[in-house]
């Protein structure tokens, strides 16, 4: 069952904690992938100094931030990584965004062993990244600004984590963004071995 609107439409650190444990499902004429979230990280714009989106900028790159919640957010770091964000939060127009860090492998892993290039089989690193999972899933700027709520990419229920496997960290490198580095907004299932290695 895919998550609906109203699941994005809430408070985004919420949001955050609870797509732990839902899948991410992409259709691809290559085939079919899918993968449990295991790490996210929460970007509060406009006030988040480490949001694309701080102080409201709108740009051609950010402006899925400004519409609708529960549509992917892609972006290319380093001019070679593309990243997966979903866009959420309780007031329309305001940019926010939860970056997905790793998957847990659950479906077409030769597919994604093949788009990695990973010869020997190893599944933990197939998608223990945003970098990885993006070039894992197939998903690139072409799926940027996707309706999350449908087919061919889409966001399953899959399961609850519980609260006490769930841990809770500071974002990775946003050394840039002054108090704001600090905000304990990585949320990761506890001794997951996809968790990303920092």
């Amino acid at each position: 069952m895919i998550l609906t609107r109203d699941f994005y439409e809430r408070d985004t650190l919420t949001v955050a904690k609870e797509l732990l444990g839902k899948v991410i499902v992409h259709e691809t004429s290559e085939g079919l992938t899918m993968g449990k979230i295991v790490e996210t990280e929460a970007y509060i714009g406009p006030e988040d100094e480490a949001s694309h989106a701080y102080r409201n900028l709108r740009t051609p790159r950010t402006e899925v931030q400004f519409g609708p919640k529960g549509h992917a957010y892609i972006y290319l770091v380093y001019g070679m990584y593309y990243c997966l964000n979903a866009t959420s939060g309780r007031l329309a127009g305001k940019p926010e965004a939860i970056l997905v860090r790793a998957l847990e492998p659950l479906g077409g892993i030769e597919i994604m062993l093949r788009r990695r290039d990973v010869s020997n089989g190893n599944a933990a690193n197939l998608t223990n990244g945003p970098g990885r999972l993006c070039m894992a899933m197939g998903l690139t700027k072409k799926q940027n600004a996707a309706d999350l709520c449908f087919s061919p990419l889409h966001i399953d229920v899959g399961e609850v984590v519980d609260e006490e496997d769930i841990a809770q960290s500071t974002r990775v490198k946003v050394d840039h963004a002054d108090e704001w580095r600090d905000r304990p907004w990585r949320f990761y299932v506890r001794n997951n071995k996809f968790v990303s290695k920092l």
